[in-house]
């Protein structure tokens, strides 16, 4: 059985398309909450960063353009964030609430595994088409099968040591070294864990150009 070509976008292309959104969703309410924390303190921290989520909704709805809605989940999260961090009066749990959800998003891509629905295949089919004849064969549907199994214990593994940082720093009063170690650390566990993805879905691509070529 034959299967049709795949091909595989450039990393630099996709690395173009998330950048914004990283930019936009990550790293800049980090750098928002850590220089308002610096300067002004930790209640104005809180509502700046969630101030920014809502300028980033209201900003295209005036010029018009869809908001997505994960973006409006990232609003109503934030806000209960927010709420939250605002009425216990510290930065742990403004940390360890969303850390919290992201234990439950691992579970559930165990749980898609156990179901022969890995999620990773559904993420990666937003990205990159890929025809039923291929999604069909074994080898690939191993191979988002064990790719899921590795981000399940990649989302645990960042949660579980973010949270346990988040409670050794706050002792100690240090915010500064929780956000960079925590950032360091996911970063390390997760840059390694996008090479094994990447470097094993161009390996399964050329055995499969191999086999039915």
């Amino acid at each position: 059985m034959n299967h049709p070509p795949v091909t595989l976008p450039r990393l630099t292309a996709l690395a173009r398309q998330a950048a914004p959104q990283l930019l936009e969703a990550v790293v800049a309410p980090l750098v928002v909450f850590y220089a308002a924390m610096m300067l002004l303190g930790l209640q104005w921290a809180l509502i700046l960063t969630c101030s920014w989520v809502y300028v980033g909704v209201a900003w295209r709805l005036i010029r018009r353009i869809r908001v997505p809605a994960t973006m409006y989940l990232a609003a109503a999260a934030i806000t209960l964030r927010t709420v939250i961090g605002l009425w216990t009066g510290t930065w742990m749990w403004y940390f360890i609430q969303p850390e919290l959800g992201t234990i439950c998003i691992g579970i559930a891509f165990l749980a898609s595994v156990r179901l022969n629905r890995p999620l990773v295949e559904k993420l990666t089919l937003d990205y990159i088409h890929l025809p039923n004849a291929v999604l069909k064969h074994e080898r690939v549907r191993r191979f988002f099968a064990r790719i899921t199994l590795l981000w399940a214990f990649v989302l645990l593994m960042n949660s579980g040591l973010s949270i346990a940082l988040a409670i050794y720093e706050s002792l100690s009063g240090s915010l500064s070294g929780y956000i960079v170690l925590r950032t360091s650390a996911v970063a390390v566990i997760s840059g390694l864990a996008i090479a094994v993805s990447v470097f094993g879905f161009k390996r399964l691509l050329r055995r499969l150009h191999v086999a039915h070529g």
